[in-house]
This record gives structure tokens, sequence and C-alpha cells, in this order.
């Protein structure tokens, strides 16, 4: 049967907040996002949940669909796994052992980095590269971002992305198993993890290649460091170095760029930023990169350390991580000293099931429909200036052109177009101006000396 036939996204628009600045707007890569009757609209068709909206915005105006950190008070075990990303939040001068002490203060029963049974994941990956027969290489499905990009762009790559669980699925399975064995009962067991990213929320609410996930909710890095930070010097640390006993220097970095690839001994290629994986994928499909095993594309750059929702610079997260890792055996020396039972039942969990394109019909499905309306696009894009200013809430004059090419705008959105009309005596100015208002809100255009940059700014 197909699995997860629903994108549920994970973006929230505040109003209040927005001021219609555009940057949003023209910085989306799926141009997923338009300002319609002073509001700004997220198509969730086009969305892939890249957070490049939310870093983009001046105002703060994109929130984050997470849960409260008081809903772990409702099951009496309370397992919170984080990724190494997270520990390097935190600085220099708290050991390990004191966040992890004060992530059980704060009330969790267990507490888990989820790159523990990372050795299962490489070497599933390492066997489907072995075996992949298409022309196109594989795929790592690591960022959720990608993988769905993929689906709606690039949908002839979809069959060549790696159908392996998620780090937090694949260690929730195990802690899960762990628990079980202890005797502790899994209704009264939640499982809830430390998302980096957006699009890690957007995974967790419906993963590809699953019908649903086992993570019990998603909890805000940010809220949980401060919440660490507010009583972590008042706490004795305790030893809790049996709590990440499986931990691998591969696992430390596996969330950041060269992190897959490093361990791979085929030909492999590591990418980050999300523009500049479109530019690869596009260049692989159009058959101009030959010759490539392995693809690692992950949409923030410098990977996870540059998630979207986590408090320090990605610099220094990457350099921690780097220093930490050193402190680690790899994978391979565990394997030689405990050998690989620990992690034997994981193998048969570890895959998913297809994951399906879901191709972006940018002038529907039905074809002879679709051909008329492109071609009405192109006689549009005469008329249009071409200068992608964003000044119509579209990100570009072609993306104007298509939307009104789908009936979704008109030919007056263009300011310029509206300039040429008063010009010559089409439209009305306070006709035009209307229209305008109604684009971008009443009052839109009135002197506001609070705004950034003027001289009573404020931080509203």
């Amino acid at each position: 049967m197909p699995y997860n036939q629903e994108f549920i996204h994970a973006l929230i628009v505040d109003d209040q907040k927005c001021i219609r600045c555009t940057h949003c707007v023209k910085i989306c890569p799926t141009e997923a996002i338009r300002i319609v009757n002073g509001s700004v609209v997220i198509r969730e068709e086009r969305c892939v949940d890249c957070g490049e909206c939310v870093r983009a915005c001046p105002q703060g105006a994109i929130d984050i669909d997470h849960d409260d950190l008081s809903r772990i008070n409702e099951y009496k075990n309370k397992v919170i796994l984080f990724p190494s990303v997270f520990w390097a939040q935190f600085p220099d001068r708290l050991s390990e052992d004191q966040v992890y002490t004060a992530l059980q203060k704060i009330g969790f029963t267990h507490v888990y980095e989820v790159e523990q049974p990372i050795a299962v994941l490489k070497n599933v990956v390492r066997k489907q590269i072995k075996s992949n027969q298409s022309e196109y290489p594989i795929i790592s499905s690591f960022c959720p971002a990608i993988v769905r990009l993929i689906q709606i762009r690039y949908p002839s790559l979809t069959e060549n992305i790696t159908r392996v669980k998620a780090p937090h699925d694949l260690s929730a399975h195990y802690i899960l198993d762990k628990l079980s064995a202890d005797g502790l009962d899994p209704a009264e067991t939640g499982v809830f993890y430390v998302t980096p990213c957006v699009a890690k929320i957007a995974a967790v609410k419906s993963p590809v290649g699953e019908n649903r996930s086992i993570i019990t909710g998603v909890i805000s890095p940010k809220d949980l460091f401060n919440k660490v930070m507010s009583i972590v010097d008042d706490i004795q640390a305790e030893d809790c170095r049996y709590l990440r006993k499986e931990l691998t220097k591969e696992g430390i970095q596996w969330s950041l760029t060269h992190g897959e690839t490093w361990w791979q001994n085929t030909r492999t290629m590591a990418v980050d930023g999300i523009h500049n994986a479109i530019k690869i994928l596009e260049r692989i499909e159009n058959d101009e990169i030959a010759g490539i095993d392995f693809l690692e594309l992950r949409a923030c750059d410098r990977s996870c350390a540059a998630g979207v929702l986590l408090p320090q610079n990605r610099f220094l997260t990457v350099e921690k991580l780097k220093r930490r890792a050193k402190r680690y055996p790899s994978a391979e020396k565990k394997s030689q000293t405990e050998g690989d039972e620990r992690f034997m039942h994981l193998e048969s969990k570890v895959l998913t099931g297809e994951i399906n394109p879901r191709p972006l019909l940018r002038f529907g499905s039905d074809m002879e429909m679709a051909m008329s309306r492109m071609q009405r696009a192109r006689n549009i894009m005469c008329h249009l200036p071409g200068i992608d200013c964003a000044a119509c809430g579209a990100p570009t004059c072609q993306a104007l052109a298509e939307d009104m090419a789908n009936r979704k705008a008109k030919m007056s959105d263009c300011i310029f177009i509206q300039q040429l009309w008063q010009k010559n005596g089409k439209v009305p100015a306070e006709k035009a101006f209307k229209r305008m208002e109604k684009k971008w809100g009443e009052k839109r255009f009135d002197p506001d000396c609070t705004k950034i940059g003027a001289k009573n700014e404020t931080n509203r």
C-alpha cells in the first residue's frame, strides 16, 4: 500500500508580527510563499519545510509548531532523544554529564543521544549503494527537506533515495525495545525528540515511507537549552557515561556535512545548502554528473549544525563536535571489541516502505489544460518587466505569470503595469492605490517611524 500520502507542515505565520517585507517570498527555494490580501500565504503543495523563510524573516513572524515541554508530564516514563548538535550548543565549561544530569532533573526519566545506533544505518546504506543498478546515484534520506524537495521537483530521482529510517526513529525503536525488556509499559512511555530544524518536525508528523512515526512529540531546542542553563549550575553532576556507551565518532559527526560520506568506501559527494542542492540535483537529472555512487544532500549550510531552531553559531557547533568525536571510538572498533549483537534486532526495523514521488504540477494534471495555461503564462511574460522585485507578492515575474495563468493573480498585481496603465489613462490613481492597499494591507504605506531603520525603531 502507498505510504504517507499527506504532507503535514510545521510552519506558522504570525500576521501580527509580519510586515510583508517579502524576504521570505524571495528566499523560498520552491516559490511556495505569496503575499495575498495583506497576508503571507504558504502554499502547502510546494513547501518542503526547509526553514529558509524562518531564517530570512527579520521580524520573527514565522513560528514553528512544536510541543510544549509540559507535555512530558502526560507520561510515566519520559524519554528524551536529542542529537549531538544539541549537546554542542552548551558552553565548554559544561561537561556531558552536567547536561545529561540537568535533563534528568528537568523531569526526563531516560536520556539518550539519537546517533548511538548509527552503525546500523551505515551498513544498510552501504548495501543499498552496492546493489544500485540505476544510472543515478543513491541519495541520502537523512534530510527530510531534501527528500520532500526531490519528491516534488525531481520525481524521477525519488526511487534512488535510501529507504532507511531517520536516526531519531531508529533510536526510538532501540530505546523502546530496551525499556520493554526492562518491564516498562510502552503505553506509559512518551518519546520526545529535540529537533534542530523545521523539516524534522514535519518528518515526525508525516514521515515518508511510513504511515506514522513512533516519536511522541518534538521539543524546541531553544526552550530546552534555556531550561537547562537555568538549573545546571545548581546541581551536582552524576556519572552518566552508561547512557551514551554506544556513541561513536561516526555518530557524533553524522549530522554534519560529510557525516555520511566520510565512512563510505565508494565515490561520494556531500553538498550543503538547499540552493546548492538544487543545482546539483538539476545536473544529476540532466546527466551532467556521472560516476557518483552516493550523494549526501543537506538543506542547511553546515547541515544540522545550522538548524534554524538551534541557538548557537553553526561554525562553533561544528568545531566543538569534531573535538568531541576525537574522544570516542569508531563504530568498527566497538564492533571488534563488543560485537554487533546489541543492534541485531534493529536490522528488521531500519528499512522504510516505498518513497513515492509527488510531482509539482504547475498548471494542473489535465494535459490539454496544462499546455494551454503554459502558453498563456508565456504570453503574459511578454508584458511583465522581468525585474523580479517581488512587489507583486510573488517571488519572480515568471511566478506571477504562472499564478495569472492559473487564475490566482491578476495583471494589476504588478506595480509597473499599474504605473503604465495610469500613464496611459486606463486606471485612475485612486483605484490603483486601492489595489495596492488590498494587496499589502490598509495603512501599509502611511509614514511609520517605528519600523526597522527609522528614527524611533522598535522591536515590535
